[in-house]
C-alpha cells in the first residue's frame, strides 16, 4: 500500500493564477456617472446600472474602488473590458 507524501509548499495558496486579484477603477476627469456605472454594469457580473451608481460614487468621493476580486485571468479580462470602455484603470492589485 502506497502512501500520500504532501511536499512543503514552496508559495502561498495565492501565488501564480490563483488567489484574489483586484480590478480598480480609477477616478477620472472625463467619464461620467453614468458611463462608469453603464460600463460596470455591462462588463462585470451581478454589477446593476444601480450598484454600478454606487461605484461611480465611492470612485469619485475616494478617487478609486474595487470593483472585482478573484482569479488573476478572470481579473485581467474584467480589467481589459472596462480599460477598452474607456475607465481609467490601476493596475491589478493582490488582494
Amino acid at each position: 500500500m502506497s502512501q500520500t507524501v504532501e511536499l512543503p509548499r514552496s508559495a502561498g495558496p495565492d501565488a501564480g493564477l490563483g488567489g484574489s486579484w483586484r480590478v480598480i477603477v480609477l477616478n477620472d476627469d472625463h467619464n461620467t456617472f453614468e458611463g462608469v456605472a453603464a460600463a460596470l454594469a455591462r462588463y462585470i457580473p451581478g454589477v446593476t446600472l444601480a450598484i454600478g451608481h454606487e461605484y461611480a460614487n465611492r470612485i469619485h468621493h475616494s478617487g478609486r474602488a474595487v470593483v472585482w476580486s478573484g482569479h488573476r485571468e478572470i481579473a485581467e479580462h474584467y480589467w481589459e473590458q472596462l480599460r477598452d470602455a474607456g475607465l481609467t484603470m490601476a493596475p491589478l492589485e493582490r488582494g
